[in-house]
């Protein structure tokens, strides 16, 4: 079966993405091709992982989704509806967690909840705490955030991301800067609350065992320009351990594939 053909219109798609181009012109010189004819449907509850080197347009072709930036040519939709600026159905969590150093765990989660109109107070607090309790920080929420370690940080992240109930979650590389420990106790805690509130999440990251790890899907680009090359369906039983060998061998197999794009003539650079 095609890439096309795998990427065939879904009744259950909650995110398409429709031959999509961009190009950036850094500080008035020639243009560069971030994301060239980009094609990509996302079903309702899915967990999609985009992997591929820097400058292959993943982060690009999030910040797209989010509504951060427009495409050049092409378009985007979400349950039917085109995107064209931020929203809530949408929240994005980055590499730093960006969060408020004058508002303790609490008042973080409970800052994101503006976005929910309508809540009061208590009701505010209630899903902070809901949410909190799910990443494992309900012993936490009176911590200033300068008390907390790098794992513990990205929970609260992840927190604030989840309260407003999204129907859509971005995760741009949100574990790169952690250790290694810290890093596979978060892969744990993102399957367990991904099975139990069943989001739809696109997760960038350049780690192939990471995205073997935690996605159904992983979409594989390669750069300059960056273009969608390949798919990949990881098919493990969750929860799954990212040292274990099937994982590996997932793994090994997509990065056989990167290989052979990037040594392939015409993948190197293309600029205009």
């Amino acid at each position: 079966m095609t890439l096309t053909q795998e990427l065939a219109p879904s009744p259950s798609a909650k995110l398409v993405v429709e031959n999509v181009s961009k190009a950036f012109r850094p500080d008035g010189r020639a243009r560069v091709h971030a994301l060239d004819r980009a094609t990509l449907r996302v079903d309702d509850g899915e967990f999609v992982c985009l992997v591929g080197p820097s400058g292959c347009g993943k982060s690009t072709l999030l910040n797209l989704i989010a509504g951060l930036e427009a495409p050049d040519s092409g378009a985007i939709s979400s349950d039917g509806v085109p995107i064209h600026a931020p929203g809530r159905d949408r929240m994005m969590m980055f590499q730093e967690s960006a969060l408020f150093p004058w508002l303790d765990v609490l008042g973080n989660v409970m800052f994101s909840l503006r976005l929910k109109p309508g809540l009061s107070d208590d009701e505010r607090r209630d899903v902070a705490h809901y949410y909190l309790k799910l990443v494992g920080l309900e012993n936490f929420e009176r911590a200033s955030i300068h008390e907390l370690s790098g794992g513990m940080k990205q929970r609260v992240a992840l927190a604030r991301s989840l309260a407003p109930n999204p129907r859509v979650l971005l995760m741009d590389e949100p574990f790169a800067a952690l250790d290694a420990l810290t890093r596979e106790q978060l892969y744990g805690d993102l399957q367990r609350i991904w099975a139990e509130r069943k989001k739809t999440i696109v997760f960038v990251t350049h780690n192939v065992r990471e995205a073997c790890c935690l996605g159904d899907r992983v979409i594989l680009f390669s750069p300059h320009p960056g273009r969608i090359r390949d798919e990949f369906k990881i098919t493990l039983p969750r929860p799954r351990d990212i040292n274990s060998v099937q994982l590996a061998e997932h793994a090994t197999r997509i990065m056989r594939s990167l290989k052979g794009h990037l040594a392939a003539p015409g993948t190197e650079t293309s600029e205009e």
